[in-house]
C-alpha cells in the first residue's frame, strides 16, 4: 500500500523531513501530527505540528510551509529525561527571509501515556507581531509570554495522522471538530472463531479473519470475509454527523515483516443541517474579532470547518501498525 502522506524524522540530527515511513519503523516511535491553515504574510500556509514519543524520548517539531508549497522550515525539540532539557523556551527561525518565534511551556504538560500532551501546555508560533498558531489550554500564559496580538484570523485544523502500533487492537481520541467533544475510537482485527491463524491473507481450518472499528464504544463497522474486503468504506453517525470512514489492510493480510493499514476518518455535514445553519443568520463581527480562515478561503455561505459542499476541512489519518 502506497501513500503521499510524508513521515517527519523527528528525531534525526538533520533538518530534512523524510518522505517515507522509515523514520517510524527505525524507532518503533509513536507520531502524532496536527496540520493547520493559516495565514502569514498575507498568503495561506499550512503549519504542522508534530509530537514523537519513543522509548527514550518525547520530540516536538513545528513546520511551516514555504511560500513554494515544497519547502518547509522546521524548529524541534527533544524531551529527553535523563538530563534537564528546556521544558520552556523560545527560538527564532527565518520564514521566507522575515523572522518567526516559536515559543513553548511543557513544564507541568500531562502527556497521560499519550504521544501528544492533553493539558497544562502551550506551543504559539508568531509572525509580525501575530500569534498566528497557538495549540494548547494554557492560551492565556502564552500571550502574556509572547506579548504579541492574537492573529485575526483563526487557523483551521485541516488534518490529524497518527501512527499507532498493536497486535490485534489499535485505539486512539479524536474531535472531529474544534468545538466538539473527545471521541474514543477503537480497531480490532480478529479471527472469526477465534482458534485459526492467518497467512498471507488466507484462513487455516476455516478461521477468516474479521475488523471491528468501535466508536465511543459503539460497533460502527464490522467488515467480516476481511480477506476479500481488505479495501472499502461506510458511513456512519456520530452524535448525528456523518462520518465517513475509510479502510485500507491490505498489508496487514499479504504483506511479510511490520505493515501499516490506513484508515481515514473525515466529517461531513448533512444536507439538512447545512442548509438551516447557512440560512441562519449570523451576528455582526467586530473588526477586531478573530475570523475563521474558511470565509476569507471559501465562499460566503461556507460553514466554519466546512466547506461549500457540506465536506468537513478535516480528516482523520490513521496509520495502525502491526506487531507479530
Amino acid at each position: 500500500m502506497q501513500d503521499t502522506i510524508g513521515i517527519p524524522a523527528c528525531f534525526s540530527s538533520g533538518e530534512k523531513v523524510s518522505d517515507d515511513h522509515s523514520a517510524v519503523t527505525r524507532s518503533g516511535q509513536s507520531v502524532f501530527v496536527s496540520v493547520y491553515r493559516t495565514k502569514i504574510a498575507d498568503q495561506c500556509r499550512l503549519i504542522s505540528v508534530t509530537w514523537c514519543k519513543n522509548l527514550l524520548l518525547h520530540g516536538l517539531s513545528v513546520s511551516v510551509e514555504g511560500l513554494d508549497r515544497e519547502s518547509q522550515y522546521t524548529f524541534k525539540v527533544e524531551l529527553k529525561p535523563w538530563y534537564f532539557w528546556r521544558k520552556q523556551g523560545s527560538k527564532r527561525f527565518m520564514v521566507d527571509g522575515k523572522a518567526a518565534d516559536i515559543f513553548w511551556d511543557l513544564k507541568a504538560a500531562k502527556f497521560n501515556g499519550e504521544t501528544e500532551p492533553i493539558s497544562e501546555y502551550y506551543v504559539a508560533v508568531v509572525y509580525e507581531d501575530e500569534v498566528v498558531l497557538l495549540v494548547g489550554d494554557l492560551k492565556k500564559n502564552a500571550y502574556k509570554k509572547t506579548g504579541c496580538r492574537p492573529a485575526l484570523i483563526d487557523p483551521i485544523l485541516v488534518s490529524k495522522k497518527e501512527h499507532i502500533f498493536g497486535k490485534k487492537k489499535y485505539s486512539t481520541r479524536v474531535k472531529f471538530n474544534e468545538n466538539g467533544s473527545f471521541h474514543y475510537i477503537s480497531i480490532e482485527c480478529r479471527n472469526s472463531s477465534g482458534g485459526g491463524k492467518m497467512i498471507n491473507g488466507n484462513s487455516l481450518n476455516g478461521v477468516e479473519p474479521e475488523m471491528e472499528i468501535r466508536i465511543d464504544g459503539l460497533s460502527v463497522v464490522h467488515v467480516k470475509h476481511l480477506q476479500w474486503k481488505f479495501r472499502g468504506n461506510e458511513s456512519i453517525s456520530v452524535n448525528k454527523m456523518r462520518v465517513e470512514v475509510y479502510w485500507d489492510v491490505h498489508d496487514w493480510l499479504f504483506s511479510p515483516g511490520l505493515r501499516h493499514a490506513l484508515f481515514i476518518f473525515k466529517p461531513i455535514l448533512s444536507s439538512t443541517s447545512l442548509s438551516s445553519l447557512s440560512s441562519a443568520s449570523s451576528p455582526p463581527q467586530s473588526p477586531l474579532s478573530s475570523t475563521p480562515l474558511s470565509s476569507q478561503t471559501e465562499s460566503s455561505g461556507s460553514l466554519e470547518g466546512f466547506n461549500a459542499s457540506g465536506s468537513s476541512d478535516f480528516c482523520l489519518f490513521l496509520y495502525a501498525w502491526k506487531v507479530e
